[in-house]
């Protein structure tokens, strides 16, 4: 049985589909089967979360190692930048409650590891226990800021607009991260 061909029309002489009969471009998301109609938004929005949340840890971690303090997972580089941060003691609830952790026990796993390193040190007062960068830990933190600028800073190469755009991406961030807690407290009560 034989073939028919059909040949295509030169490329001048194709009109475009009219942009009401063009497919319309679907959302990129990680789990089609969660996609709601009032916000498929919302699906791209998590997956894009995943994606940017997997590549930040990512690079908290390999800029870490590249600042010499090699082998720390992302939440062990989070707890030292903010056990470094404004150089005061912290407690390990306040440490917890600021990183949104729950599980306090990762958080002081973290510190416990920090410690052997010589990068945190515990101070008891009381009944409290604080923890601060020592010396050497603030030291690793300066070489992570300056690895920061150079290799992350740099290629960004943000102007006042593209600042006033990640300043408003991080308020929203703030936003929705106050609903997914709220969300997670009303799932616990079902």
């Amino acid at each position: 049985m034989a073939t028919k061909r059909v040949r295509a029309a030169p490329a001048a002489t194709r009109r475009a589909a009219p942009a009401s009969t063009r497919p319309q471009p679907q959302p990129i998301v990680s789990s089609a089967h969660l996609v709601s109609p009032r916000s498929a938004e919302m699906s791209e929005f998590e997956f894009g979360l995943i994606v940017a949340g997997n590549a930040f840890h990512r690079w908290i971690a390999h800029c870490m190692s590249a600042a010499g303090l090699k082998d720390l997972t992302p939440l062990d580089v989070l707890v030292l930048h903010h056990v470094t941060h404004r150089a005061r003691d912290k407690r390990l609830a306040d440490i917890s409650f600021i990183m949104n952790v729950e599980d306090t026990h990762l958080i002081n796993y973290a510190l416990k590891k920090l410690q052997a390193l010589g990068v945190v040190a515990s101070r008891k007062s009381g009944k409290e226990v604080t923890y601060a960068a020592t010396d050497l830990g603030r030291e690793y933190i300066e070489r992570y800021r300056g690895i920061r600028e150079r290799c992350l800073i740099n290629a960004l190469n943000a102007d006042d607009s593209l600042n006033r755009d990640i300043g408003e991406l991080a308020r929203l961030l703030r936003v929705l991260s106050g609903m997914y807690d709220q969300a997670a407290r009303a799932a616990a009560s079902l």
